[in-house]
């Protein structure tokens, strides 16, 4: 692994505007209750041109490396998968986020993007049958590899391709729940105490507002807590998983939000011609013991956009 320095990292031992933001806006014991909800994520830097001294940890597009005999992820009935991103685990810094990911082999991201069928079919977390829309690969450290070629597609309306590579570089940084999330809500209100869910607590507007300038921009990372483009992605998740017709204010969904972390989000980056929606994001999320036992296969995904 890369050598880091913020190996059994804290809040405290690293610096960051979200921390200097909370201290500048909010009084003394709300931001200390914000600020200890903060997490550390890998985030993933485009350079599409990188310079000799540019560690590059993965990359956005291109075709993938797999090992033989594996074949190119398909959605059965609907096509091949498109190849999203891949990033290797081993040359991220050692000990600097607080999920168990691989300590060396690279993951590889591929989802159903609606280039054959024009987005008539898409994965809902609500609905199995559509999951295998969607796929998380380890590929262990020394496999032998081959670089696929993308699959024909035997159709002559159809043109399926690849994303535009761009090599990623990554920077260690702290990430902040969504302003909805209900954490968000308990740590930003008077005495921890929510007078209403469905309103953001009036004496952290401001601060509210300036958190919202600071993270906007493409931000692709793994680990930490999503950037939601709408509501909060683990609630997300814990919903459609507990069936259609489940109520969003259900016990449940936050008891079941809480086994959820995330794994990755890539966003929307013109560098790589990657377009989610509207300016959407993709989002893999895992259950921690999952990802311990490397079960990538119970990943699941969703996708936000405006």
């Amino acid at each position: 692994m890369v050598p880091c320095i913020i190996i059994g990292m804290t809040q405290s031992a690293l610096a960051s505007p979200l921390i200097d933001l909370a201290r500048r806006h909010l009084p003394a014991d709300v931001a200390e209750r914000w600020i200890a909800l903060l997490r550390p994520a890998a985030r993933l830097v485009p350079v599409p041109e990188p310079r000799p001294e540019d560690v590059v940890v993965g990359r956005l597009g291109g075709l993938p490396a797999l090992p033989e005999g594996m074949e190119w992820p398909v959605w059965e009935g609907h096509g091949p998968l498109s190849f999203i991103a891949s990033v290797d685990c081993g040359a991220l810094p050692a000990g600097a986020l607080d999920i168990p990911l691989p300590a060396d082999g690279t993951l590889a991201f591929f989802s159903f993007d609606g280039q054959i069928d024009d987005c008539e079919a898409f994965v809902c977390v609500d609905d199995p049958a559509t999951w295998a829309g969607t796929r998380v690969v380890h590929i262990p450290a020394g496999a032998a590899v081959t670089e696929r070629p993308l699959p024909v597609i035997d159709d002559e309306d159809v043109e399926f391709e690849a994303y535009t590579e761009v090599p990623l570089t990554v920077r260690v940084e702290l990430t902040a729940p969504d302003v909805w999330h209900p954490d968000t809500m308990v740590a930003l209100s008077p005495a921890g105490v929510v007078k209403d869910p469905q309103a953001r607590p009036e004496e952290a507007e401001a601060f509210l507002d300036a958190l919202y300038d600071l993270q906007s921009g493409t931000d692709h990372h793994i680990g930490g807590h999503p950037n939601p483009v709408q509501n909060s992605v683990e609630y997300e998740i814990a919903h459609g998983l507990l069936g259609k017709g489940t109520r969003w204010d259900d016990p449940r969904v936050a008891e079941d939000a809480k086994g959820w972390t995330l794994l990755a989000q890539i966003d929307t980056d013109g560098d790589a011609d990657m377009m989610w929606g509207d300016c959407g994001t993709l989002y893999w999320l895992i259950r921690p013991e999952d990802l311990a036992e490397h079960r990538f296969d119970r990943a699941m995904f969703t996708m936000q956009c405006c």
